[in-house]
C-alpha cells in the first residue's frame, strides 16, 4: 500500500503478537491479574491487532498463575455474541478458523501442553491456553488473531525482555511488576510502540498516540498523533521586510 501511494504519507496498522510480563502478582490481587490476562487474550475472540498472545511469567509464581489462569479460561462463556452472557464469539470466517486450528494442532504436534480448549467447530474456536510451546512454532511467532494465548516461564528479567523483542512485531507489551526500575528497564529496552504497566497490552486510548515498530507497522493513530502524521510541515523566513501594504 504504502508502495502504491507514491509521495502520500500513509498511517499502517499491520498487526501485532502481542506479549504479556508477569514479574510479580500486582497489589490487586491473583484474580484480578488473571481476569485482566483472560480479557486481553480472548476478548473480541482474540481478533485484535494487540491482543495477548505470548504471557511470560516469572518461574517462582507460574504455577499459581496459571492455575487460576485455566479455570478462569475454562469458564469463558462460547456462543452467540448477541447474547450478554458469551465472552467468545466466531471467529471472522471459517477459513480464518481453520487456519488458527491448524496452527493449534502444529503446536500440538511440537509437544506443547494444551491447558484448555484447542477445539474447532465450524467458525468458532474453543479459547485455547498451551504451554511449553517452542518459540519456532507458528502459534508462537506469527500473529494469532484469534481465542490463542501462549505461556511460558523465566528467571531472569533482562532475559524476558529480550525474548520479548524476539519477534517481528512490536506493538503494545504489558508488565506486571511492583519494581520501579525494571518499569524504567523495560520502557528502555523494549522495541514495542507502546508500554502498559500493571495491565494487559491489550489496551488503546485514542487519545493517545497507538501504532508499532517493526513489521506492525508505520506512523501513529490517535487524532492528534495522525493529524501530525497527515501534516505537511512548512517553514517560512523572513528577513528585513519593512511596510505591509494592502493586497
Amino acid at each position: 500500500m504504502k508502495a502504491r501511494a507514491g509521495k502520500k504519507p500513509v498511517v499502517l496498522e499491520l498487526g501485532g503478537n502481542a506479549a504479556c510480563v508477569v514479574d510479580s502478582i500486582p497489589q490487586e490481587g491473583l484474580d484480578y491479574l488473571v481476569n485482566r490476562i483472560a480479557f486481553g487474550a480472548y476478548y473480541q475472540s482474540g481478533q485484535s491487532c494487540i491482543s495477548t498472545q505470548r504471557l511470560y511469567i516469572r518461574d517462582t509464581i507460574y504455577d499459581e498463575v496459571m492455575k487460576a489462569l485455566t479455570e478462569k479460561v475454562k469458564s469463558l462463556k462460547m456462543g452467540d455474541p448477541k447474547l450478554e452472557t458469551t465472552f467468545v464469539g466466531p471467529m471472522i470466517s471459517e477459513k480464518e478458523a481453520s487456519r488458527l486450528h491448524g496452527w493449534i494442532e502444529e503446536a500440538k504436534g511440537l509437544n506443547c501442553t494444551v491447558l484448555c480448549g484447542g477445539g474447532r467447530c465450524g467458525c468458532m474456536v474453543e479459547p485455547t491456553l498451551l504451554a511449553d510451546v517452542p518459540i519456532d512454532a507458528t502459534a508462537w511467532r506469527e500473529e494469532a488473531f484469534g481465542p490463542l494465548l501462549c505461556a511460558t516461564k523465566f528467571s531472569n528479567f533482562k532475559d524476558v525482555i529480550d525474548a520479548v523483542n524476539d519477534s517481528k512485531y512490536g506493538i503494545h507489551a504489558g508488565i506486571f511488576t511492583t519494581d520501579m526500575n525494571r518499569v524504567f528497564y523495560a520502557w528502555n529496552n523494549l522495541e514495542v510502540g507502546g508500554v502498559v504497566i500493571n495491565d494487559v497490552p491489550s489496551i488503546r486510548v485514542d487519545a493517545e498516540p497507538y501504532g508499532g515498530v517493526k513489521d506492525s507497522g508505520v506512523g501513529k493513530e490517535g487524532v492528534r498523533y495522525a493529524m501530525e502524521d497527515m501534516t505537511e510541515i512548512r517553514t517560512l523566513l523572513i528577513k528585513n521586510v519593512g511596510s505591509a501594504e494592502k493586497i
